[in-house]
């Protein structure tokens, strides 16, 4: 079990997905994400194993839940800046993403 106090810890933010590149260099099948998390956080990229859902069109201008206090992790050459969340049922992934539009940057909490 964990506290309140370790709960507010950790930093979920609301972002746009501005960009989604193949990931050529992954060890399975992942998408590069440039998402705008607004003036405070800036833009920040991400590695993200949601291709059997997601092509690389339909997450253009989606609004996502990104976990943004975590250290930059290198996976291959890419630096990930931030841990894009979603529920996760074998090796399917469903984004957690926000029904109404909402201002990038708006902490989850």
């Amino acid at each position: 079990m964990i506290d309140w106090n370790d709960f507010e810890k950790v930093e979920m933010r609301v972002g746009t997905i501005l960009e989604a590149r193949d990931f050529q260099e992954a060890k399975k099948p992942a998408f590069q994400l440039i998402i705008d998390f607004g003036e405070e956080i800036g833009i920040k990229k991400s590695s993200a194993q949601i291709t059997k859902r997601y092509s690389k069109q339909n997450l253009i201008g989606k609004q996502i839940i990104a976990v943004v206090n975590f250290p930059k992790k290198q996976i291959g050459k890419f630096n990930s800046e931030c841990l894009v969340l979603g529920s996760v049922n074998a090796e399917d992934i469903v984004l957690l993403t926000s029904d109404l539009k909402v201002e990038n940057g708006l902490r989850i909490g």
